[in-house]
């Protein structure tokens, strides 16, 4: 029996989880969560971050969009990098940044996991989303759209990213389809960070009334809110398991 291919898929996968760990490190002993999630840490450095961005358009996207990327394949949470996303870059080119980044992040992440530990994810996996195999079959692309839009009948976006394994997705239809059924809440988060810059500058407080009375912040909360609804009706309707 050969064991090489199973020797280098363990030494690689130690390789991963040592730089996830390394990595997350260095991440938050710069950076606390209290203060990527404060809104005054935000306030108080949002000329600074629009100066540098102004400054080094290019190599700021390209820091943020390969940096995606590996976060994607760290199995990271990325509501916060959505955010960001529409603050800095606003919603336009700020959807088209990290919606293409995290697609390929996601993408990877895939192929990654199809070949270093497909037997976990059936293992794991399969008894739970077994049912859904004769949706993939019957239109991999539009089923795992709609999958992606309904919130992944509520797995974990990491759960999303290599669920297809259990159906050998094809990679192409894989990318297409993240990157349809990602957009619309990805759009509405994005707008939503965009809107928040925009109420900081008009140095207002972010509060309920502010919420209220900003077409910007409140637009895409409603938006948001329609979709998760239409999402809600989809899973119960098609994603039953």
């Amino acid at each position: 029996m050969n064991t090489k291919p199973k020797n280098l898929k363990f030494i690689l996968g130690i390789i991963y989880f040592v730089v996830l760990a390394t990595g997350l490190y260095f991440l938050f002993s710069v950076v606390s969560i209290q203060d990527l999630t404060s809104y005054e840490f935000i306030r108080s450095n949002k000329d600074i971050i629009l100066k540098y961005k102004n400054e080094n358009f290019l190599f700021l996207t390209t820091i943020f969009f390969i940096f995606t990327i590996v976060w994607m394949l760290f199995l990271g949470f990325i509501t916060p990098f959505l955010l960001f996303s529409g603050f800095v870059f606003g919603k336009w080119w700020g959807i088209l940044i990290i919606l293409t980044s995290t697609t390929i992040g996601a993408t990877l992440l895939y192929i990654l996991a199809g070949y270093f530990v497909r037997d976990l994810i059936e293992q794991k996996l399969a008894p739970k989303f077994s049912k859904l195999r004769d949706f993939f079959k019957k239109n991999d692309i539009l089923y795992f759209m709609c999958f992606r839009f309904a919130g992944g009948a509520g797995a974990p976006n990491p759960i999303q990213n290599i669920l297809p394994v259990l159906f050998d997705m094809p990679i192409k239809n894989y990318f297409i389809a993240t990157f349809l059924g990602n957009l619309p809440l990805m759009f509405v988060t994005v707008a939503l960070g965009s809107g928040i810059e925009k109420v900081i500058d008009r140095n207002e407080e972010l509060s309920f009334s502010t919420v209220i009375m900003s077409p910007e912040i409140y637009t895409p909360m409603i938006i948001f809110f329609i979709i998760v609804l239409i999402a809600f009706v989809i899973k119960k309707l098609y994603l039953k398991q």
